[in-house]
This record gives C-alpha cells, sequence and structure tokens, in this order.
C-alpha cells in the first residue's frame, strides 16, 4: 500500500471514528469456534420413535386431533395409547432420556409449559459466576449451561447428536412449546451435530424460540416460531444447516437469524465450492426484520417470503464477539421481499415495551424493535462483501428496495489500519424484478437503491430506478464485470452523519434519535435539513459580508453571488425532499460552484492565494455535482464532497478575516508608501494584496503648482468605496465645495499630466 493510500485509510478511519455509533452486541455468547466442516445434512428418519410425549388427559386430546384426517387421527390414538403408559409428560424428559445417536421423538398434539424447568434457579445454579450481557442475562459457558441447563433454558439439548424431534399433529400449530416469557429460551440444541427439528410451533421467551450452538449438521422443517424479544429462529457458529418450510413473526429482531454461519468461502470470489447452511420455502414476518446474519456467512436463501417487517433482510458486520467477520458470500435468489413498512418504534417511545413482556401485547401485534433500522427497506447490507443478490422479486417498500453500507473495522473490535475499510466490496446486484410483483402488477419501491458511495467492486442492474446517488455501477453480464465501478476508501459525509445520529437507539433506555427519520423525525428535525440549512446560513453571511466589503463594485462577482445564494436555498430544499430522485441537489451544488468561482476570480486580482484558493474549492465543488448528478467519478478514494468540507472550513475562517481587514496596509503599498509589513508584489500581511475599499488613502508628494512650497503634502482625505475617479483637478469642486489646486493621488496635473501619480 503506497504512502498516500496509507494516509487516505488514516483519514477514512479517523472519519469513521468520528461518525460511528457506539459498539453494541445484538447477541452474545461464549466464545465458540466454527465447526471442522467434517459433519453433514441430516436426513429426515420415518419408522416408529423411540420416545413419546404426550399430556393424559384425554379428552383434550381427542377434541385436540378431531379434525385430523382419519389416517393420521388413527396413528395419533395409537401413539397416545403407548405413550399413556410409557411416554414421557414434558419434552425435557424425554431429551434426558436420550441414550445414544439416532434417536426420535415424537412429541403428540397438546401445549407444553415445562413446568419443572420454569421455576428460578436455587443453590449452585443460583450463584454461576459469569460476565453478564448488556441486555443482563449471564453468558454462561458450556460446563455451566450443562450444570444449570434451565437458569436460561425450557428445553436443553446438550451434546446429543443425530436427535429427531417431531411433532405427530397435522399441523406445526398442534404441538406447541410455551416458554411464557419465563425463558430466555425455549429449545436450545449445543454441541448436538445432525439434530432434526420437524413440525411444531416454540414461543413466548424473553430470547430465542429455537437456538442451534455450534452444530455440524441440523435441520429446521416446518417448525413455527413467534413472539420472542429477539428472534425466531437463531442458528450460531454452525455448518452444514437447513432451514425449510419454516415461519416466524411477532421478534423485536428477525425471524430467521443464521449468525456466524461457518465462514467457508473466504477467500473466494463469486463461484464458491458449497453454502454452510442453506433456507428456502421460509416465510417471515410482522417482526423486525424477516431475516438477518451478523457474520452470514456463505448463506444460501433462496425461494422464501420475507414481508410486512420494518425490513426485508439484512446483513452486517456491526457487532463483536461473531466468528466470521466480515460478513461475506451470502447469496439471495428468487425470493419475495415485499411491503416491508412496518413501523414499531413509538411501542418504545410510549412506554409499551418498557413493561414486562408478559404485559406487552405481543400476541396482539406489538414488536420491540431491538437495534436501530431504516424502516421500509427490503435488503440492508451493512458492512458486507462478494454478496449476490439475484432474481429476487423486491417491491412495496417506501425507502428503498437496497441499502448497502461499510463498517469500519473498530466497530467489530479489529483496530489494524488495513482493515478499516474491508467491507462494502463486490456486491452484485443484479436481474431483480424491482418494483413489479410476480404477477406483473406495478407496485414500486420509494427508491431502489439507497448507497453511501464506499467500497470496491459494487454494482446494480441497468435500469434501475430511483437511487441515490443517481449513477451507480453496472453489472456487466457476468459476474465480476463492473462498468463505471468506484473504489473508495470512506461514505458520503453527510450520509455518515445521518448513519451516526440514526444509530443512537437504545430499546432499554427508551432513546429515539431526533434527528433521524427513521424514527418519524420530518422537515426541519432531521439532521440533513438541519446541516443543510447550518451550512447555508455561515455560508451566506460570510459570503455576503465578504462581498460587501470587497466585491460589491464587481458586476461579476455580483453575479456569481446571487447565483449562489439560489444554490445554497436549492440545497436546503433539496436536503428536505429525502428520497426523492431529483437532481435538485446537484443543481444546487452546480450553483454553489459557478459562485465559489466566480468571486474567485474576482479576489485573485487584490488577494491572490484567497481567489486561487477559492476557485479550486469551486472546481471541487462542480466536481461534486458531476459526481453526484451525472456520474460517479472513478479513480478517486474519496468523494469531492470531502476534500470540499474541508476546504470550505479554511475558506470561511480566511473569508471571514478577508472581510474583517481595514485594507490601508496595502493601500499605502500601491500608492509608492513602502512601509508596513507588505511583500514586494504589495501583499498584505496574509500574503494578499490589499483593498482600497473604504480605506484612507495617503496622499502622496507631488510637485507643487506654479506658486506653491514645492513638494507640499496634500492632506489625508477619506474617499468613498470603489476606484478613485480621476480628478478633482485644479480649481475643480466637489460636493462639498472648491478644492484646492492641489491633485490627489491619482489625479491629475493643472496641464492635464499626470505627474502628481506616484511612480
Amino acid at each position: 500500500m503506497s504512502w498516500t493510500r496509507r494516509l487516505l485509510v488514516v483519514l477514512a478511519a479517523l472519519a469513521a471514528a468520528l461518525l460511528a455509533a457506539p459498539a453494541a452486541q445484538a447477541h452474545e455468547e461464549r466464545p465458540v469456534t466454527l465447526p471442522d466442516g467434517t459433519g453433514s445434512v441430516p436426513v429426515y428418519r420415518t419408522g416408529e420413535p423411540d420416545l413419546l410425549v404426550c399430556k393424559t388427559d384425554r379428552a383434550d386430546f381427542e377434541r385436540r386431533i378431531s379434525g385430523f384426517p382419519a389416517e393420521l387421527r388413527t396413528r395419533n390414538l395409537t401413539l397416545f395409547e403407548r405413550c399413556v403408559t410409557s411416554g414421557y409428560r414434558h419434552l425435557q424428559q424425554a431429551v434426558d432420556a436420550v441414550d445414544r445417536p439416532g434417536m426420535n421423538i415424537a412429541v403428540l398434539p397438546g401445549l407444553y409449559e415445562e413446568e419443572p424447568s420454569l421455576p428460578e434457579p436455587t443453590g449452585e445454579c443460583s450463584r454461576l459466576k459469569a460476565p453478564n450481557s448488556q441486555l443482563g442475562y449471564q453468558i454462561l459457558s458450556y460446563a455451566q449451561q450443562a450444570k444449570c441447563p434451565h437458569n436460561q433454558n425450557l428445553v436443553a439439548i446438550l451434546g446429543k447428536k443425530d436427535l429427531q424431534i417431531e411433532g405427530t399433529g397435522a399441523a406445526r400449530t398442534d404441538v406447541v412449546i410455551d416458554a411464557k416469557y419465563r425463558k430466555l429460551n425455549a429449545i436450545r440444541s449445543d454441541k448436538s451435530d445432525g439434530v432434526y427439528f420437524k413440525n411444531f410451533t416454540a414461543q413466548r421467551t424473553t430470547f430465542n424460540s429455537l437456538y442451534v450452538l455450534a452444530q455440524d449438521g441440523f435441520v429446521i422443517d416446518d417448525v413455527l416460531t413467534r413472539w420472542n424479544d429477539e428472534y425466531g429462529f437463531l442458528t450460531f457458529a454452525s455448518d452444514h444447516g437447513l432451514y425449510k418450510n419454516c415461519e416466524s413473526y411477532g421478534n423485536g429482531d428477525s425471524g430467521i437469524y443464521p449468525g456466524s454461519a461457518s465462514n467457508i468461502n473466504d477467500g473466494y470470489g463469486y463461484d464458491v465450492p458449497r453454502y454452510s447452511i442453506e433456507i428456502t420455502g421460509c416465510r417471515s414476518h410482522h417482526s423486525m426484520v424477516g431475516y438477518s446474519g451478523t457474520a452470514g456467512d456463505s448463506v444460501y436463501v433462496h425461494d422464501n417470503e420475507f414481508d410486512h417487517n420494518m425490513g426485508g433482510a439484512s446483513m452486517d458486520s456491526a457487532f463483536p464477539g461473531h466468528p466470521g467477520l466480515p460478513q461475506n458470500h451470502a447469496r439471495f435468489e428468487r425470493n419475495l421481499i415485499h411491503d416491508n413498512n412496518a413501523d414499531y418504534y413509538p411501542y418504545v417511545a410510549d412506554g409499551t415495551c418498557a413493561k414486562p413482556p408478559v404485559e406487552r401485547g405481543y400476541e396482539d401485534g406489538v414488536v420491540c424493535p431491538q437495534i436501530s433500522m431504516p424502516p421500509g427497506t427490503g435488503i440492508i447490507t451493512a458492512g458486507g462483501n462478494w454478496n449476490l443478490y439475484e432474481n429476487n422479486w423486491i417491491y412495496g417498500q417506501k425507502r428503498a428496495a437496497f441499502f448497502l453500507s461499510a463498517v469500519p473495522a473498530f466497530i467489530r473490535g479489529e483496530n489494524a489500519l488495513g482493515k478499516q475499510t474491508d467491507t462494502s466490496h463486490h456486491n452484485r446486484y443484479a436481474n431483480n424484478h424491482l418494483g413489479t410483483d410476480k404477477q406483473g402488477r406495478s407496485r414500486p419501491n420509494g427508491s431502489d437503491v439507497w448507497w453511501d458511495g464506499q467500497g470496491d467492486g459494487n454494482c446494480w442492474q441497468s435500469g434501475t430506478g430511483d437511487s441515490t446517488p443517481r449513477s451507480l455501477p453496472v453489472c456487466g453480464g457476468s459476474r465480476g464485470s463492473v462498468s463505471g465501478s468506484t473504489d473508495r476508501l470512506v461514505g458520503e459525509p453527510v450520509k455518515l452523519a445521518q448513519l451516526l445520529v440514526c444509530a443512537d437507539y437504545n430499546v432499554q433506555a427508551r432513546r429515539l434519535p431526533a434527528g433521524c427519520d427513521w424514527y418519524g423525525a420530518r422537515g426541519i428535525e432531521r439532521i440533513e435539513v438541519q446541516a443543510a440549512l447550518g451550512i447555508a446560513v455561515v455560508l451566506v453571511l460570510v459570503g455576503g459580508v465578504l462581498w460587501w466589503r470587497r466585491m460589491r463594485t464587481s458586476r461579476l462577482a455580483t453575479a456569481a453571488s446571487l447565483l449562489g445564494l439560489v444554490g445554497l436555498g436549492l440545497d436546503v430544499a433539496g436536503s428536505t425532499m429525502g428520497l426523492a430522485a431529483t437532481y435538485v441537489p446537484a443543481l444546487a451544488l452546480l450553483l454553489t460552484g459557478l459562485w465559489w468561482t466566480g468571486i474567485g476570480l474576482v479576489l485573485r486580482r487584490d488577494r491572490p492565494r484567497l481567489g486561487w484558493t477559492t476557485v479550486v474549492l469551486g472546481g471541487l465543488t462542480l466536481l461534486d455535482a458531476l459526481d453526484k448528478g451525472v456520474f460517479m467519478i472513478p479513480w478517486i478514494p474519496l468523494s469531492p464532497a470531502w476534500v470540499r468540507g474541508l476546504l470550505g472550513l479554511v475558506w470561511v475562517v480566511w473569508a471571514v478575516i478577508a472581510a474583517a481587514r481595514h485594507g490601508e496596509q496595502g493601500t499605502r503599498e500601491r500608492a509608492g508608501d513602502g512601509g508596513g509589513n507588505g511583500d514586494a508584489d504589495g501583499n498584505d500581511g496574509d500574503g494578499d494584496r490589499g483593498e482600497a475599499d473604504g480605506a484612507l488613502v495617503p496622499a502622496a508628494t507631488a510637485p507643487a503648482p506654479e506658486g506653491s512650497a514645492a513638494g507640499k503634502p496634500v492632506a489625508e482625505k477619506p474617499v468613498a468605496d470603489g476606484p478613485v475617479a480621476d480628478g478633482p483637478v485644479a480649481g475643480g469642486s466637489t460636493p462639498d465645495g472648491p478644492v484646492a489646486d492641489e491633485p490627489v493621488a491619482g489625479g491629475s496635473a493643472p496641464d492635464g499630466s499626470s505627474e502628481g501619480t506616484p511612480s
């Protein structure tokens, strides 16, 4: 890496550090290592179960199965007779009875509250030494989980191999495992390779309904999870996994979360040997987000439906403690991602989410969002690489179909300089159906793309609709082919400022950032509008004073200043338009650039350094207009907005000093006095030429007319702002009366010569 690029990386990292949100923990777990990949996806086993679980109330059981098809009803009655005599009343009892790999547990229709697991821990289990998570629960080791399995879990499956648990009902809601908001997890499967879950419901927890941890091989088949503080399904640090035909809703984070999936494709491009987890045929809806995955690596997500959440799907590198960061190699194909416009933040604002979980009303549609995210978005990628989004139907989102931003490495706890810009690269969005449903009906998104501008090799399909930036790198026909590719070390400053403000959310503290439209801010409340208005006010004041004091007699400066005034007004107006596709921001930059260029050309006559700096600032602003309105300029490591903003700060200070200086020193130089601190070119102390506007012009010693004393000096007189007139001559007059027969500096001698002008 060259020293210039290293310097830019440092600047980018510093900018990101200033603008990054405080680190948060979405899911905190004991340190785990990823599986070695020697396992396999388990296969469903038919045949008679080894263990049975049922309740003993025959009348209730017969009522539950009364609507089943005859063959299934007969089978359940047969299993019930066997279970009453030799089965178990709680699922945990059957799990504890598993004594070899490959056993099957059948759970008959009924409600399982696992009463023996519900009481609070006592004895040694109430005094475990373990760190607390940010949410308050203890982060227990595997040994502690084995010793006290029900401190956090309604059902704990620890160290069992090739276990299959299946409900025997006609639908997954016929078998319900209910934690009643008294346990962190309804079912925890930990170090239990080859587990197969099928045909039941798990619900009402203070974290996850179904949790699979550190496993090589699992299947979640036709399972429903609902009404949880955090996740419906959470699989973590696992490989050879399959979700199919599942459903989840009513979750404070995501319905489906394959976090830290085995990072088997790190180092590959788009073509990979295999994926670690496959998700297909599932529906996740009415949660904060349908799918999410911090370090959701090598996950193949296809033929699912994510709808009516705040966001459809997200993957990120934003939370530390997750093996496999930064996130990479997710593949999304043929998914329906639509109408993700729910807004659950009002439940935080009104105090609903501060109540105990059992009182919040999850069953009635309440969701308590656990982290910050932009409502109305289809797919969010916050710091991911080598992800493929192809042939999906994405429609009906009010904000954006795709949302892409980078995340600096220190957010995930990695401080190496070379890693700070290692996210948001090579994400491909191609051949998606944007703004139309599968029947071809028009269902437009608010915009198709929101991108902060950072990263290398990202591309979008041609023909995308409204987007910010307006012009995007275009994907070629083959993966890896990109037209108009850019490689920027940091995103747009205004977008980073917006992300900073919006990320300062905390559900426990009921803190909703006031300046962010994610939480309902409108108009002047939004940080983008406040920033644009503040900058416009400063530039109008500074530019106005500078024009009045130094340039008001210049037609070019006056015309340029009027353009700048219009441009700054348009900039404020453009900031209020949110995600609307418009050329107003680019037009605002164009007019502002012309203003700076125009006044710079005027200033350079008397203040060359300030003038040329102003011209450069104008040029950068014009480049920024080109970058935002026409095409993203390739080959530059930073957006012109960054350099323009930094130089603009310098210019404001310099312009204030220039406008405030009296200018007498520079005038004396040009008048031939030779004194003061100016240089040989007549520059004043700040390196620019002095100004005559409004200054006292000292008279030169001039040859005297006949009859006067030779070399008699003319008294100093104030002159009006603007050029000095060619006169008065001897015997002339002013509005205040006659003038003595003595020329002023720059005037003419009585004979019409210029003898009175200093050389």
